[in-house]
C-alpha cells in the first residue's frame, strides 16, 4: 500500500513516472503528486496535504485563482490581476501574494462599507470633515459654529454662542447622567479690595466621563480574541455571527453596537519593514500586531500599510470581524523586512486611505512605528550630518499635504500616533510628525515592550467619548483682562483686547483629565461694579463645547463663573495658594523645563542643560504641592532626575535622551500617556496621565497574548501611574 502511493497521484489516481512529460510537485511532508493536479487542489483553498494531512507552508500554483473561486480566509486582499512574471507555474510563498508585484489602485474608495445603524449622510464622502458638525443642543439650542481656525475672526462665532448660552443657564447636559466636567478654581480664594494684580492665576479643570459600556466590550472582544488565539494559531471556517441572549442571530457589526457607546475607530497602521526590522525585531512587530487585531471590534476597521523603501497598502480597510481578524493577521504573518526607510511615503499612503474612503467613522487615527531615519526625504534636503539640530519645520517634508494643511491653518487633522523603536530612530522627525498632527511621540527603548506601547495607545484611541472639545473664556467685566492662557501643547488666542480666549483641545478618552492656567488682570474694587456684590467680583466666564461621537451632536456645557471675595483684608488662611493651581504650575514648569534642557543639549551645552533641570527639581522640592506630600510633584522631581542621567554625556544623550525627552515633553504638554524609556525601570514607568482603559489594556498586555511558553517566565510588571486628585466635586 505505502509503495503503491508513492507511485500514484492521490489526486488522480494516476502513475506518477519523472521524465513522463508531466511536471510533479513534491511538498514538505515528501508525498509527491503530479503539478497540475495538486495546483488546481489548492487554488480551491486546500492547504493541506490529501495523504497525510499535515499543513503546507509552500504551495504550488497553475496560474492566477479567481478571487471568487477562493474561500474568503485565502483570498488576495487586493483584487487587481496578477502581474506577468507571475503567470507560469512556479512555487510561491504566501508573502508573494501581497508584495509589490500585485497592484494596488490608485484610489483607495474600496473601504468595507459602515454597518446601517452606524451610518448617516454626512458621513459618507465629506472629504474636510473631521468632526465639525451644526447640531441642536440639548435643551435645544442650536450651535452656531466652531473653532476651525484660532484667529482674530472666531471670537464672534464664539460671542454669538456665549449670548445664546447665556439666555438659557439650562443649556447643556444637565439633564445627562454623563458629561463634560467643568471646574474654575482660583489661585486665592480673596483678594483685598485694594489690591490690584497684574497676573491673577485661574485653574481650568476639565474631565471626560467614564464608560461601563467600553469595559463590559472589552471582555467580550477579550473572550473572542483567546478563542480565536493568535496570528500563528488561527482557526479558519468559523462561524461569522453572534447570538443574543434571545437567541436571535445578530450580525458582529449590531453585536459591537449593542454592547459599547463608542464610536468605532478607522484606524491605519503604518509600519516600518525596512531592513533593519529584521529577525527578533519584526517577530515582535507581528506580535504586537496580533494584539491590536484582537482587541478591535467587529465595527472597527482597520488598514495596514508598510514601508521600506517604498510602500505599499498592505490590507485595506475593513471591519475588523472574525473573518476580518484572520485576513489581517494572515497578512501580518507575512510581513518581511528590506530596504531602506522612506517615512514620508509610508505616511502619505497610510493618510490616503483615510482620505479616499467613501464612508467614514468618526473616530480615525494613524498609528506610525519606525525604527530608523528617513534616508529618502530629509537626507536629501539637507546636507547635514545628523545631530537632530533641525528645526521642526524642517520635517514638514514627511507629512502629507492634508496634515500638513490642517497643521499650518489650526484645522482638525487626523492624529498620528509615533512609535520610535531602538536607539537609531529619528526621534526628533517622529516627534515632529506627532506634534503637527494632534497625536502622541511614544518611545520604545527595549524592543520587547512594543506591545505594551501599541497597548496602551489603543487603550486610548478605543475609549474617546468626545470629540472637537473647546472652551470660550470670557472677562466678565471690562476691568478684568486676560494676559495669558498656559495651554501647552494646545492652540489658545486672547482676542478683544483680553476681553475673550479661547483653548482648542480636540478629542478627549474616557476619564480623561486636562488642567489649563488663566492669568488674569484683577483691578482694585473700589466700589460695585457690574452687579458685583460689595464682597465679591464676577472674574471670568467659561463655557465649551464638544461633540457626541456616537450620536454627532454638538453639546454645551452651562455657563461656569468664577466669583471670588474681594474683602477689606484676608486672613493668613486665605492667603494660601491652592494646592490644585500649586500642582499644574509645577506641571508646566517640568514640561518647559524639559523644552529648555533639550534646546541646550541639542547645541552641546549639556552642562547648561544639567543646571536648568537641577534648578527645576529644587524648585519643585520647596513647592507648597511637593510639601503637602503631592505624588504628581514627586514623579516630575523623579523624571527630570531621570532626564539628567540620560544627559550625563552626548553619547547617552544621542542613544536615549533625546527620545526620552522628547516623549516626556510631548506627554505633560498634552497631557496624555506615552511610552518612553525601559518598562521595566520603576522610574522609566511612569504612567502619569494613563486611563483606566489604558491600564487595563497593559494588563491584558502582560497577562494575555505572549505564547504558553513565554507567559510561565513573564511577571505582569508593575504599573506607576500619577494618582488622580481627590474629586473636586466632593469638596
Amino acid at each position: 500500500m505505502f509503495l503503491h502511493l508513492r507511485s500514484t497521484c492521490a489526486i488522480c489516481l494516476e502513475a506518477i513516472k519523472p521524465g513522463n512529460g508531466h511536471a510533479l510537485f513534491t511538498a514538505e511532508c515528501s508525498h509527491t503528486f503530479h503539478f497540475p493536479c495538486i495546483a488546481s487542489n489548492v487554488k480551491y483553498g486546500n492547504l493541506i496535504c490529501p495523504v497525510c494531512r499535515a499543513k503546507w507552508n509552500e504551495v504550488p500554483l497553475l496560474g492566477p485563482p479567481t478571487v471568487q473561486a477562493l474561500p474568503p480566509r485565502i483570498r488576495r486582499l487586493n483584487s487587481s490581476s496578477w502581474s506577468q512574471e507571475m503567470q507560469s507555474p512556479r512555487l510561491l510563498r504566501h508573502g508573494l501574494l501581497l508584495h509589490s508585484s500585485v497592484q494596488e489602485p490608485s484610489v483607495f474608495d474600496d473601504d468595507e462599507p459602515l454597518a446601517q445603524a452606524q451610518r448617516s449622510p454626512h458621513e459618507i464622502r465629506q472629504k474636510n470633515s473631521y468632526g465639525h458638525t451644526k447640531s441642536s443642543a440639548n435643551a435645544g439650542e442650536e450651535v452656531t459654529g466652531t473653532l476651525d481656525s484660532i484667529d482674530g475672526g472666531t471670537h464672534e462665532v464664539i460671542a454669538s454662542m456665549y449670548s445664546s448660552v447665556k439666555s438659557n443657564m439650562s443649556v447643556g447636559m444637565k439633564d445627562e447622567p454623563e458629561a463634560l466636567f467643568v471646574e474654575i478654581l482660583p489661585e486665592l480664594a480673596a483678594v483685598p479690595r485694594s489690591e490690584v494684580w497684574d497676573k491673577f492665576t485661574v485653574l481650568l479643570h476639565l474631565k471626560a466621563p467614564s464608560s461601563i459600556a467600553i469595559q463590559q466590550n472589552d471582555n467580550q472582544i477579550c473572550e473572542e480574541g483567546v478563542q480565536s488565539g493568535t496570528a500563528h494559531e488561527i482557526e479558519l471556517g468559523t462561524q461569522n455571527h453572534t447570538h443574543s441572549s434571545e437567541g436571535i442571530m445578530r450580525s458582529p457589526l449590531q453585536a459591537c453596537d449593542a454592547t459599547t457607546d463608542r464610536s468605532p475607530i478607522d484606524l491605519v497602521t503604518v509600519l516600518d519593514v525596512s531592513g533593519s526590522m529584521s529577525g527578533t525585531k519584526l517577530v515582535l512587530l507581528k506580535r504586537a500586531m496580533g494584539f491590536v487585531i484582537q482587541n478591535l471590534c467587529p465595527a472597527d476597521r482597520l488598514a495596514i500599510v508598510v514601508f521600506s523603501s517604498t510602500a505599499k497598502r498592505l490590507f485595506p480597510l475593513r471591519h475588523m470581524t472574525q473573518e476580518g481578524r484572520q485576513q489581517a493577521l494572515q497578512a501580518v504573518d507575512l510581513l518581511v523586512s528590506t530596504g531602506g526607510t522612506n517615512i514620508a511615503e509610508g505616511l502619505r499612503k497610510g493618510s490616503k486611505v483615510l482620505e479616499d474612503r467613501r464612508e467614514r467613522n468618526t473616530v480615525s487615527s494613524i498609528m506610525l512605528l519606525s525604527d530608523g531615519q528617513d534616508t529618502h526625504n530629509i537626507g536629501n534636503h539637507w546636507e547635514v550630518t545628523y545631530t537632530n539640530s533641525r528645526r521642526a519645520s524642517d520635517y514638514h517634508c514627511l507629512l502629507p499635504g492634508s496634515i500638513r494643511h490642517a497643521s499650518q491653518h489650526g484645522f482638525t487633522s487626523i492624529p498620528v500616533h509615533t512609535f520610535g523603536f531602538g536607539s537609531d530612530h529619528d526621534a526628533t522627525a517622529m516627534h515632529s510628525i506627532a506634534e503637527a498632527s494632534g497625536g502622541t511621540f511614544s518611545f520604545i527603548e527595549t524592543e520587547s515592550f512594543i506591545q505594551d506601547a501599541f497597548a496602551q495607545c489603543i487603550g486610548g484611541l478605543l475609549s474617546v467619548m468626545i470629540q472637537d472639545v473647546q472652551v470660550a473664556i470670557t472677562s466678565s467685566n471690562p476691568d478684568v483682562q486676560l494676559v495669558a492662557i498656559q495651554a501647552g501643547g494646545y492652540a489658545s488666542n486672547i482676542t478683544d483686547e483680553g476681553q475673550q480666549g479661547f483653548i482648542k483641545i480636540g478629542d478627549l478618552y474616557a476619564e480623561e483629565e486636562r488642567d489649563f492656567l488663566i492669568d488674569v488682570k484683577l483691578p482694585a474694587l473700589l466700589s460695585s461694579i457690574d452687579g458685583s456684590s460689595c464682597n465679591g467680583m464676577k472674574v471670568i466666564n467659561v463655557v465649551c463645547t464638544y461633540r457626541d461621537p456616537v450620536s454627532q451632536k454638538t453639546f454645551q456645557t452651562m455657563v461656569n463663573e468664577l466669583v471670588i471675595e474681594r474683602p477689606e483684608s484676608i486672613s493668613m488662611e486665605q492667603q494660601s495658594v491652592c494646592l490644585e493651581v500649586d500642582r499644574q504650575r509645577n506641571r508646566l514648569s517640568a514640561a518647559n523645563t524639559i523644552a529648555d534642557a533639550r534646546a541646550c543639549a541639542d547645541r552641546g551645552d549639556l552642562s547648561r542643560a544639567q543646571l536648568i533641570l537641577g534648578t527645576t527639581r529644587t524648585a519643585l522640592q520647596m513647592s507648597r504641592a511637593s510639601q503637602a506630600g503631592d505624588q504628581l510633584c514627586k514623579s516630575l522631581e523623579s523624571e527630570l532626575a531621570e532626564i539628567q542621567e540620560r544627559m550625563a554625556n552626548a553619547q547617552l544623550y544621542e542613544n536615549s535622551g533625546r527620545a526620552y525627552v522628547l516623549s516626556a515633553h510631548i506627554s505633560h504638554s498634552r497631557q496624555r500617556a506615552t511610552t518612553r524609556g525601559n518598562s521595566n525601570d520603576g522610574l522609566t514607568t511612569v504612567g502619569d496621565y494613563k486611563t483606566s482603559k489604558m491600564l487595563d489594556m497593559l494588563m491584558r498586555s502582560q497577562t494575555m497574548c505572549p505564547p504558553a511558553q513565554v507567559a510561565a517566565s513573564r511577571t505582569l510588571l508593575p504599573s506607576k501611574t500619577f494618582p488622580l486628585p481627590e474629586s473636586r466635586s466632593s469638596r
